[in-house]
């Protein structure tokens, strides 16, 4: 924890910070980093917090079911928002910059639910990891003055985990689950045929036993399986290989491979342009 601090100092530090915001709603996905946040805004501010979920065509499979269980859990109130992202055209052309415009449509529901509710700030899930990756989202959150309490306190991915097993919340070792928009290569339409291709071929993979994956589209309808590497011999047997192809050629992939460097959250963005990484609006 930063300062060395014990695991509930640090909450008691969440809790604290939290709590000077009055009353708040929190950008709530059911992944590791807002259930903190969601529980901590429960902790700090009771009935004047709220947890607001973006329903949309990139929510894999069964995350809705998951947040309103672990919703009810904290007892938080949780705030169904369907979003039509699927619908921008610059979402669809799937530019670097797709996330700005999702997190643009997912924070103009948590805003005007708050505004309903009358509570003051948004929170979201952000730590001190995320700040050294390729986020254009934060860029959104600037321009709703979404505040990320993880990150004011200087937590990172290991102290939100330690939070969570402490709070006895079921995610604590969950997986980082992006949003399924994340999968497909930057400049591949997204549309909500492939979101289901790569939601559908994910939950085969994950029938296997697995925990850690990705299905990346590319271009020509081709998958890019990542596992982590001492998985690889599994896909690779014959039985398992064979099985798979035949499965994933049935959901619409063309061609399907085994990426032989392992499973890496977020290796997409390593096929950014460089000028890309630096662009700011006007």
């Amino acid at each position: 924890m930063p300062e060395t601090l014990s695991v509930a100092a640090a909450a008691d530090k969440l809790v604290a910070t939290i709590h000077k915001f009055g009353s708040c709603a929190v950008a709530f996905s059911a992944g590791v980093d807002s259930t903190v946040v969601a529980k901590a805004a429960q902790l700090a501010l009771s009935e004047k917090a709220i947890a607001v979920i973006g329903v949309g065509a990139a929510l894999p499979a069964g995350e809705l079911d998951e947040a309103r269980a672990i919703a009810a859990q904290i007892g938080i109130r949780l705030v169904e928002r369907a979003t039509l992202e699927i619908e921008n055209a610059d979402y669809q052309a799937n530019a670097p910059d797709r996330c700005f415009h999702c997190k643009t449509e997912l924070y103009t529901h948590v805003r005007q639910a708050a505004d309903e509710l009358s509570l003051a700030t948004i929170l979201n899930g952000a730590n001190a990891d995320d700040t050294g990756d390729h986020r254009p989202g934060m860029r959104a959150a600037e321009d709703y003055a979404v505040r990320s309490p993880l990150l004011e306190c200087g937590f990172g991915k290991q102290e939100v985990r330690d939070l969570a097993k402490y709070w006895g919340l079921p995610v604590w070792d969950k997986p980082a689950a992006p949003c399924l928009a994340s999968r497909i290569a930057y400049g591949q339409q997204v549309t909500p045929e492939r979101l289901a291709m790569v939601d559908a071929a994910e939950r085969r993979l994950r029938d296997l036993g697995l925990r850690e994956l990705r299905v990346r589209y590319h271009e020509g309808d081709l998958a890019r399986l990542e596992v982590p590497a001492d998985a690889i011999p599994l896909l690779a047997s014959d039985e398992v290989r064979k099985s798979l192809v035949h499965d994933l050629r049935k959901l619409g992939f063309k061609r399907v491979t085994l990426d032989l460097a392992g499973f890496e959250s977020g290796n997409l963005n390593t096929l950014v342009p460089v000028e890309a990484l630096s662009i700011r609006r006007s």
